[in-house]
Parts: structure tokens; C-alpha cells; sequence
């Protein structure tokens, strides 16, 4: 009886146990070596996290925003099962760092799941571009070493955040052909005094009410400038699946990815909302945009 009752014990007691528990040990000795920094480990979540602070970034009013306040950059890991791990991390980047600390991170096994602030009236503005990532720790790891050092490469190069994009300011007056745009978009657009405007729904449902591209759910374009010098700007409405893809056509193409983030909730299905740039000839841009929009439900609703 007492034995049974001990066996009894032992098989509740392995069933309440945390699944990280059973799984593989937790190297976090790997993952430090990758990232070439020490960091701490919480044992109630079985968590390890690496943090990097960025003192005097900014100040509000004067008053410099300190790491612990939410100037710091980190990387969070805990064990996924079969020696995989999972990685959520947040970035604080100057607006000049975050094209390269995005690439770092599309480039090296990691997604970009956003890209917002978290203040305002910050002086100079500083972004905060979160990360994810599944795989082997290591992996993971110096993936976000990479991301780490892609700001501080921009800062080694240049003390002082940049405060405006490096291409040539367009023309102020806007002379953009509408007909070569539409030919690479395939469907016809919007002009006003001397700018072009395409735009592509993705409709979704909201409390049972379709709301669509006039709604503003829609991946859109807009251009202005001359056709040899222009501006491209807009957003695009996908998918959690498309996100990752459309962020590396993008960016390959050379256009600046300015915000991550949702514009509604409970929509279904769920959109996320990437705002970009980008400037060059007209329909380069364009072509660069419609490569983008191809790789989305968007295009299947023009």
C-alpha cells in the first residue's frame, strides 16, 4: 500500500512539473559566448536574459531618459523544447540605426515584429524595433549580437544620430507620370497636382461589418517628386505570415521600413501595418512596392 501510494506521489508530482523542466538542460553559457555579453538568469520562468543599456540616448524636457526606465536593449531566451529555444527582444535604435539593425536581424535568423516609439517629445527621437526567433540558442544568439552591433557600427561611423535621410531632398514641385506607374501596378490610380497615389484593399471583418480599401484596409503607394527623383511613401496591410517576407523585399530593395504596428483590434483576419519610404526613380520604386505587394493576399483583391 505504501509503495503504491509512493508511485502515486511521484507520477503527480512529474505531471505538475514544468514542461521546461523535463526537457534538455538550458545552456546558457552558449548563448553568452555567442552574444560576447554576460547575462541573468531568472529561474521562476526558467528565462535568460541579455541587456544592453544605451545611456543618455534622449531626454524629455531635459531630462535624459535613464536604461532602467526603458532605454535598454535586450534579449530574452527560454527553452523551446528538443534543445530549441524561443528569443523576444526589444531594440532602442536612433532612426539612422534602424535600417541596419533590421537587415541584421532578417538576415541572421530573427523577425521583426515591430517598430513604434514609446515616447513623445523625445529629444533626438529613438525607436523601438522588437524581435523574435526560434532555434538553436547559439543561432539565436549571434543573431542578436549581430542586431547589437549594427547600431553600434552606425554610432562607430558617426557619434551624432543622423536627422534626415541621406538621399537628396525631391524637387518641390511634383511632376510624376501616372501612366508608367499604373503599367508596373497593373491597375489604375489617383493623381493630384502632379502626385500619384495606388492603393490595393485587404478587407477584413470587424464586428461582423467588412471594412475594406476605402475603410482603410489597404496596402497603399504614394509618390511625389519628378519621375527621375522621386518619393515613395505608404503603408502595407498584411498578414503575420506575410510580415517577414514583405519586410525583406523591402529592405533588399532599399526602402526604409518607419513603423510596425497594428491600426485596429479584433479585425479578422488579424493585419499588421508596416509604414515605409523610399526615394529614386519613380518606377523603380514602384517596381520595388508591386515586388512587395505580389508577395500578399492584397494583390489577389485589386
Amino acid at each position: 500500500m505504501l509503495n503504491r501510494f509512493a508511485v502515486s506521489v511521484a507520477i503527480s508530482a512529474a505531471l505538475a512539473a514544468p514542461v521546461w523542466a523535463q526537457g534538455p538542460a538550458f545552456d546558457t553559457a552558449r548563448i553568452e559566448q555567442a552574444i560576447g555579453m554576460k547575462g541573468s538568469y531568472n529561474a521562476k520562468e526558467n528565462v535568460f536574459k541579455v541587456t544592453k543599456p544605451r545611456p543618455n540616448m534622449a531626454a524629455v524636457t531635459g531630462w535624459k531618459i535613464p536604461p532602467f526606465l526603458g532605454a535598454s536593449s535586450y534579449a530574452a531566451f527560454t527553452p523551446a523544447g528538443n534543445g530549441e529555444a524561443l528569443v523576444m527582444g526589444d531594440n532602442v535604435l536612433y532612426e539612422d540605426e534602424v535600417g541596419p539593425a533590421m537587415d541584421a536581424a532578417l538576415q541572421n535568423g530573427l523577425e521583426v515584429t515591430a517598430l513604434h516609439n514609446h515616447f513623445f517629445f523625445e529629444e533626438p527621437r529613438i525607436y523601438f524595433m522588437h524581435i523574435d526567433g526560434m532555434g538553436d540558442p547559439a543561432k539565436l544568439g549571434a543573431g542578436v549580437k549581430k542586431v547589437l552591433e549594427a547600431a553600434d557600427r552606425v554610432r562607430s561611423q558617426h557619434a551624432a544620430p543622423a536627422n534626415q535621410y541621406p538621399a537628396e531632398p525631391v524637387p518641390a514641385q511634383n511632376r510624376i507620370t501616372g501612366a508608367p506607374l499604373e503599367a508596373v501596378f497593373g491597375k489604375k490610380g489617383e493623381s493630384s497636382n502632379g502626385m500619384f497615389k495606388v492603393s490595393f484593399g485587404h478587407p477584413v471583418k470587424m464586428h461582423g461589418v467588412t471594412a475594406g480599401d476605402a475603410m482603410g484596409a489597404n496596402t497603399w503607394a504614394g509618390f511625389a517628386g519628378t519621375d527621375s527623383q522621386a518619393v515613395v511613401d505608404g503603408d502595407f496591410a498584411v498578414s503575420e505570415d506575410e510580415l517577414q517576407p514583405v519586410l525583406k523585399s523591402l529592405r533588399g530593395a532599399g526602402i526604409n521600413i518607419a513603423a510596425i504596428h497594428q491600426h485596429m483590434t479584433h479585425e479578422e483576419p488579424r493585419l499588421m501595418f508596416l509604414h515605409y519610404w523610399g526615394q529614386g526613380k519613380a518606377q523603380d520604386l514602384a517596381k520595388a512596392v508591386m515586388a512587395a505587394v505580389n508577395l500578399t493576399a492584397a494583390k489577389a483583391q485589386s
